[in-house]
C-alpha cells in the first residue's frame, strides 16, 4: 500500500473523497464537483473539462491514470477523451476530467456523479540512449495491422 495524499477544493469538500468501490476495484472513483445549481450539459458530439474539487499528492515514481467508467460508456456514450489522462506525481492542481459524449442525447453532469476513476501506477524512467541502428525484431517496421487482424 502507498499513501495518496488527497486535497478537498472548497467547491468540493462536501463530496465523498475517491474511493474503492468494491475490495476488488483497481480504480478510485472520482465525482463531479460542478455547482449543484448548474450541471454540466454535454450535447452528442461535444465535450467538457468537469471539475473534482480534488487535487493529489501522488509519491514520486507513481502516476494517476484517469479513465473512463464502463457504465457511462455503455449506457451514455460518455467517455473520457484522452484515456488514460495522466496525472504526475508533482502536478498539484485540481484534477479535472475531459469527459465527451459520442451518444445520440445530452448528457448532464450532476453534482456528486461518479463521471470516471483513477488508477495509480508505478512509472520508470527511462535513460535515453541515442544509437545508429536498433536490433532486428521478427515484427520490424510493421505497424498498424501488421500481425493481423
Amino acid at each position: 500500500m502507498i499513501e495518496l495524499r488527497v486535497l478537498l477544493l472548497p467547491h468540493g469538500a462536501d463530496l465523498s473523497p475517491p474511493a474503492y468501490e468494491t475490495e476488488g476495484a483497481a480504480g478510485l472513483d472520482l465525482r463531479a464537483a460542478v455547482d449543484k445549481d448548474a450541471p454540466i450539459l454535454i450535447p452528442p458530439g461535444g465535450r467538457a473539462l468537469v471539475p473534482t474539487g480534488l487535487s493529489l499528492q501522488l509519491p514520486k515514481g507513481f502516476e494517476g491514470q484517469v479513465r473512463p467508467r464502463s457504465g457511462l460508456a455503455l449506457r451514455h456514450g460518455v467517455t473520457v477523451l484522452n484515456t488514460p489522462g495522466t496525472v504526475d506525481s508533482d502536478y498539484r492542481g485540481e484534477v479535472k476530467v475531459l469527459l465527451v459524449n459520442f451518444g445520440t442525447e445530452p448528457f448532464s453532469v450532476e453534482r456528486g456523479a461518479r463521471i470516471a476513476q483513477l488508477v495509480v501506477a508505478a512509472v520508470e524512467h527511462a535513460v535515453v540512449v541515442t544509437h545508429d541502428a536498433l536490433d532486428a525484431s521478427g515484427r520490424g517496421k510493421g505497424g498498424f495491422g501488421s500481425t493481423g487482424w
